[in-house]
């Protein structure tokens, strides 16, 4: 009897050992399992951060892009010229932007009159890189320069015409241009002398002050 009963109680130990390493071995591969998952999710997760983070700065790119503020280009129809007379007689020269988005305008325009060899001189000095002016001319908007010819020598004689050039940002910088307006096609009565132009100004005041013939 004590020898059956030894065999059945070995039995039962190797049969409960066998069961515990059983579990054991699942429990294991559950906790790897489980821990593969959470790498995987954990991965994937940065992953779509990455490419959140990498659309967000795609779409900032293409917004400055977009918000870029192109020059604007002198035409016959878009720069026009009118004469002031009285004691702070001058030319206004107003510019229109006659597109749908704003454009850039550098410090003056470079103004041929009757084929001459050099613009009229600029009243607020050769502009640089730093001290030059820049006005930004908002779609269907306009802006101005200003020519006093309030003196005999500043007024001159009557001119045909002009050519017309616009600058870039200094005074060695590519220009827009020429474009030519015929005063007598436009019966226009211009006279401009020994006299010097102003920078662009976003109002005729602005441009008159600048000019010394402002009200």
């Amino acid at each position: 009897m004590t020898a059956r009963r030894s065999r059945h109680r070995s039995a039962a130990y190797a049969a409960l050992a066998l069961g515990l390493a059983g579990s054991l071995a699942l429990t294991g591969c559950n906790s790897h399992s489980s821990k593969k998952s959470k790498k995987s999710s954990s991965s994937s997760s940065k992953s779509k951060k990455r490419k959140i983070i990498g659309g967000g700065a795609a779409a900032a790119g293409a917004g400055a892009v977009s918000r870029r503020v192109p020059d604007c280009y002198p035409s016959t129809y878009k720069v026009t010229f009118s004469q002031q007379t009285g004691p702070k007689s001058h030319v206004a020269v107003k510019f229109k932007n006659s597109t749908s988005r704003d454009c850039k305008l550098y410090n003056a325009p470079l103004l041929r009159f009757n084929n001459a060899k050099k613009p009229l001189p600029l009243l607020q000095g050769t502009p640089g890189h730093l001290d030059g002016t820049r006005i930004t001319v908002p779609a269907h908007g306009y802006a101005y320069a200003v020519i006093p010819t309030n003196t005999a020598a500043t007024k001159g004689i009557e001119q045909k015409s002009v050519a017309i050039d616009f600058m870039g940002i200094s005074a060695s910088s590519a220009t827009h241009g020429p474009v030519t307006v015929d005063f007598a096609e436009k019966r226009l009565h211009i006279s401009v002398g020994k006299s010097k132009v102003t920078n662009w100004s976003s109002s005729i005041h602005g441009a008159q002050l600048a000019g010394g013939v402002g009200k």
